[in-house]
């Protein structure tokens, strides 16, 4: 007997969130732990005629390759998954830990030629432009886990409830929901595609780029649950002024704290953190990882605590995200680089604004039009 709370969650997934249909190739891929929320999307899969393929991770699986491997090792990535990546017509990813500092102790350099290997960029790329095209659908959903718990300060328990507000599975119909929001934030994205420049006024910031010829777009649980935002990308060059982040940026489970950069014609120029710094500067090595590759607005007023786990974090309502790295192609980014790294910014605090063509539109954790 599956547990309801996964069975609606792996509806929602399934059904709403990547739409499968007969015939359709899944990837279900999760920690072994998350056993029961797997077998639920599992079935779900099944129910809608879809082929589910399931690929299981191990505790421990990535600090014993830090540990042992070697370079070439580090960067292999198999072709199994370029081939998944090239055929399949969605992918679920399930987002669980068993131990969120696992990678606290890996060198930084490894860490980044990891994550830069060529054949996980190129895997990345298949699937964003596949998903560009609409070739493929994918979405994260998460799994409670006490390691997200612990790290939200929360109890199982409690971060269970909290995980079930914030997906809208607390309701009689969240898919439902999920429709009703994506119709308030289009009228949103409809006035902000019309906008040329983006103005920031902060605590220690005041930052502005242009935006002219790039799309908006529309976050309501397609891609990640839970959801809950508007973003779009810079252009590349614009980005200029500097920006400080009021949550830790937390980079492969490791956290960076307090950081603050600024930019010189789409270029992070200067960079410091009173934590983790030398990881932030390795990431920065990273190519084109020193450009904005993403500005987002979170509109999830049911996220009211910050858990040190991004897919909760940067839908919550009263923020703001940028990422450093790639952007996204269908909004018309062309910054390519092997990260997507967000990082947020506390809009509630007084004096925080957002301008669109010179025009507030935002204020202090507020909509203003």
């Amino acid at each position: 007997m599956i547990n309801p709370f996964y069975e609606k969650l792996a509806k929602l997934a399934v059904k709403y969130s990547i739409g499968v249909k007969k015939g359709d190739r899944i990837s279900i891929r999760g920690p072994n732990f998350a056993q029961e929320l797997i077998q639920a999307l599992y079935i779900e899969v099944i129910k809608a005629g879809g082929f589910p393929v399931l690929l299981l991770t191990l505790e421990g699986e990535e600090e014993l390759l830090f540990k042992y491997g070697s370079n070439e090792q580090l960067v292999y990535l198999d072709d199994v998954f370029l081939k998944i990546s090239k055929e399949f017509d969605g992918l679920i990813n399930v987002e669980g830990d068993y131990n969120t500092r696992s990678l606290s102790m890996v060198d930084p350099a490894k860490m980044t030629r990891w994550q830069a290997a060529p054949k996980r960029k190129e895997m990345y790329d298949i699937i964003d432009e596949r998903f560009a095209k609409g070739d493929l659908k994918w979405v994260i959903v998460p799994f409670p886990c006490q390691s997200y718990a612990q790290e939200a300060n929360m109890d199982i328990f409690s971060f269970t409830k909290f995980v079930e507000k914030a997906l809208l599975l607390d309701k009689d119909d969240p898919a439902k929901e999920w429709s009703e929001i994506h119709k308030r934030q289009e009228k949103l994205v409809k006035y902000l595609n019309k906008i040329e420049e983006i103005k920031i006024i902060g605590e220690d910031t005041h930052i502005e780029f242009s935006v002219k010829g790039r799309i908006w777009d529309n976050c309501s649980g397609q891609t990640n649950l839970p959801d809950g935002e508007i973003c779009s990308c810079p252009v590349e060059d614009s980005v200029n002024g500097k920006i400080r982040f009021t949550y830790p940026g937390i980079y492969n489970n490791r956290e960076i704290e307090n950081i603050y950069l600024e930019f010189k014609d789409g270029k992070v120029i200067k960079a410091t953190a009173s934590k983790g710094v030398d990881m932030l500067k390795e990431v920065l090595k990273i190519k084109n990882a020193n450009i904005m590759g993403e500005f987002a607005i979170g509109t999830n007023y049911g996220i009211k605590t910050f858990t040190k786990n991004i897919l909760f974090d940067e839908k919550m309502g009263g923020t703001i995200h940028c990422a450093l790295g790639a952007g996204f192609p269908e909004l018309g980014s062309k910054n390519d680089s092997a990260i997507h790294w967000d990082i947020l910014k506390d809009m509630k605090i007084p004096g925080s604004q957002i301008l669109a063509d010179d025009k507030l539109i935002y204020e202090e954790g507020n909509w203003k039009i």
